[in-house]
């Protein structure tokens, strides 16, 4: 059986199918409905997770309580930190 070797960070589409199922999880029914719980516009939040931008500093809180994940794991997910 062949052995995968990961990379050390999330790619884009890590990073977008990750949301996904968070988003399910927390039963969240959209993008959209995402975007006005954060109170960031929606494709602000699209080119964080295709990894076109990275949040600033000030954007990290609202996205983890909404997301209910700590800063690291956020970081992480957008590929701004490697994974553990």
């Amino acid at each position: 059986m062949p052995t995968r070797t990961l990379s050390k960070r999330y790619t884009e589409t890590e990073s977008r199918d990750w949301l996904a199922q968070r988003l399910v999880k927390l039963d969240i029914a959209s993008y959209e409905e995402f975007a006005n719980l954060v109170g960031i516009d929606r494709g602000t939040i699209s080119r964080y997770f295709r990894h076109d931008r990275r949040p600033s500093i000030d954007v990290i809180a609202p996205l983890c309580e909404v997301l209910e994940v700590s800063p690291e794991t956020l970081l992480i997910v957008l590929g701004a930190l490697d994974r553990r």
